[in-house]
């Protein structure tokens, strides 16, 4: 199994913590210290060496950070970690809703002129210190660079991970890493850089056709990469996690010590192409410090990884065959789970964790689990990124719902599903709601619109059927995934804040849901591409892209009324559902089919 269900910092540890920070914060001259759940690579998943946020607060969402003043200490989350944090923190750490409050406004309201902010400038990028600063300068707030105050607290803090890489196949990736190079260096040489850094481990693993280890859930290992205009790249990268890659590597690829970036940066000509939203602000202070002219934008290895190759798009649907045939095994053990909870059984969370990560084991082709299993019953569905632990367990309770979202790592694919399904009979209002989320993402897999749209200008199309009754939920619509990488990548986005254009290759989530804190949650997630529409009959039709639907299971109809439904979205749901046993049929066992097809009758 590979799901772990030890609670993190639990709140009573979260004060003397605070109290051993501010200590360190007095001898270092400062008001107030900021304290990311990011890393040195911005990720959203960190190594134990990394969690330094969850050490402190106890809070384990995946996005947030915390500002910790003399007496007091915001944490600030956004909607999906609300209830959340409020369970997992001290009364002594308050939570902040955020991006509503900016860090910068808040921290106005509290401090006086004079007053110095600490951050640590491996931990924080370009921007975000940037936009820091310009809200603290009208208020005389300065914002002082103060590196590690959190790990000399930590006393039993882990090491950092040495995890070994492998390579990736070039039949898989669609290109060699000669080619990325190459490709990626001409676009250097199109706006006059000399050098680009690279800063996101997942960038690299693509750009060099490699995967790694070092952290749980996302195949990539940590390091930092400059690429030349001219073509050759210097890896800054543990050389054991290398070993038996040089060839792979080839010899346009120098391997340097990972301590040696800040003596690079310092000598190298420029102009360098730095990402200000993820380049850890130590790097542009060095760059500054040895007076290399800057050129900021974002990474152009970023949008090169978001359009998928045909080769990855092909992978990509073998590895959601796959997946489909095992969550449709899982959900035949619920629905069966379902009737003994019923009778009385007790079942729990934790137990269909471990179920699910176990139909998936049993592909033998299961890398990982690409994030850690959401398994909320009852109330806990109302938490967006609810994850179990000991502590927090519930047993499944007949005429409640069950929100399972999961995923798997193959090194064909990356997969990400959300089905919601009902324990025994549902309440009419679950119905409804769960009727009005299937809309919402009927709406979005249907959805042809001009070249040239980003994700903010389909948000609101699974929105609109929860709008008009009045209802809506605190997340994105849709987020990037990779291809045996991060099930979260950006650029693109199906969100109010997704500006990136959509283009063929790029494959999104499409999960609209809805909330009710203290009794349930629903959600309903496939992966979809983006490819080109066929072009309608009419000299002047434009070119449109439209989705298809990568992931492969049913979705419970006992929580869809199906009169509610307009002609167009019945057909999808059947034509849908009428694909799986064609698709998914020779992957299941005789049993499974059989309920497979009962599952997926017309409505």
């Amino acid at each position: 199994m590979f799901q772990s269900f030890d609670a993190a910092t639990t709140p009573d540890q979260g004060p003397p913590r605070l109290t051993l920070l501010r200590e360190q914060m007095a001898r270092e001259g400062l008001d107030a210290y900021l304290v990311p759940r990011s890393d040195a690579h911005q990720g959203e998943y960190v190594a134990p060496h990394d969690e330094r946020l969850a050490w402190l607060t106890g809070f384990t969402g995946s996005a947030g950070f915390c500002i910790v003043l003399a007496g007091e200490a915001g944490l600030f989350v956004d909607g999906r970690y609300t209830v959340q944090a409020r369970a997992q923190v001290a009364a002594e750490i308050t939570p902040v809703p955020w991006p509503a409050t900016r860090p910068g406004a808040w921290l106005a309201e509290r401090l006086g002129e004079g007053a110095r902010v600490g951050f640590d400038p491996w931990l924080h990028s370009v921007r975000e210190i940037g936009t820091l600063r310009a809200a603290l300068a009208d208020g005389g707030i300065g914002v002082i660079a103060a590196a590690g105050l959190v790990d000399r607290i930590w006393e039993d803090q882990p090491e950092p991970p040495r995890g070994k890489a492998h390579s990736y196949p070039d039949a898989l990736a669609g290109r060699s890493a000669g080619e990325k190079r190459a490709m990626i260096a001409g676009r250097l040489a199109d706006v006059g850089a000399a050098a680009l850094l690279i800063t996101l481990p997942d960038n690299i693993a693509w750009l060099l056709n490699i995967r790694g280890s070092d952290i749980p859930r996302t195949p990539v290992a940590h390091g930092f990469a400059m690429l030349r205009a001219s073509g050759p790249l210097e890896l800054f990268m543990d050389g054991a996690k290398l070993e038996g890659l040089g060839d792979h590597l080839g010899d346009q690829t120098a391997i340097m010590p990972p301590d040696g970036l800040v003596a690079a940066l310092s000598t190298v000509e420029g102009p360098v192409w730095i990402d200000p939203a993820s380049a850890p602000y130590a790097t542009r202070a060095a760059l500054e410090e040895a007076g290399t002219q800057v050129h900021e934008a974002p990474d152009p290895v970023l949008l090169a990884k978001a359009a998928k190759t045909p080769a990855e798009i092909s992978a990509t649907r073998e590895a959601h065959l796959r997946d489909g045939a095992a969550m449709c095994r899982f959900l035949r053990w619920l629905d069966e789970t379902a009737e003994r909870v019923v009778a009385g059984a007790r079942v729990t969370e934790i137990d269909v964790v471990r179920a699910l990560e176990g139909f998936r084991e049993e592909t033998g082709a299961l890398r990982d689990i690409s994030f850690e299993t959401i398994a909320g019953s009852g109330p806990n569905g109302a938490i967006v990124h609810y994850r179990v632990s000991h502590d927090s367990d519930r047993a499944l309770a007949a005429g409640e719902l069950l929100l399972v979202d999961s995923g798997g790592q193959y090194e064909d694919g990356t997969t990400d599903i959300t089905r919601t399904v009902p324990i025994g009979t549902p309440g009419a209002e679950e119905v409804e709601c769960a009727t009005l989320v299937l809309r919402g993402m009927i709406a979005l897999s249907t959805a042809r619109w001009p070249r040239g749209l980003a994700g903010r200008d389909l948000d609101a199309l699974a929105r609109a059927p929860l709008w008009r009754s009045g209802r809506d939920y605190d997340h994105g619509t849709g987020h990037g995934v990779g291809v045996f990488l991060g099930v979260h990548e950006g650029p693109q986005r199906i969100s109010k804040l997704g500006e990136v254009p959509l283009e063929p290759g790029m494959i999104l989530s499409n999960e609209p849901g809805y909330y009710r804190e203290g009794a349930f949650g629903i959600r309903i997630e496939n992966l979809i591409a983006v490819e080109e529409a066929q072009r309608p009959d009419g000299g002047d039709a434009r070119d449109m892209l439209c989705f298809f639907t990568l992931t492969l299971a049913p979705i419970d109809t006992r929580l869809v009324d199906a009169q509610a439904l307009s002609r167009e979205e019945r057909d999808w749901l059947n034509g849908y559902h009428a694909s799986l046993p064609r698709l998914l049929g020779d992957r299941l066992d005789p049993e499974t089919r059989r309920w497979l097809e009962e599952k997926v009758r017309p409505i």
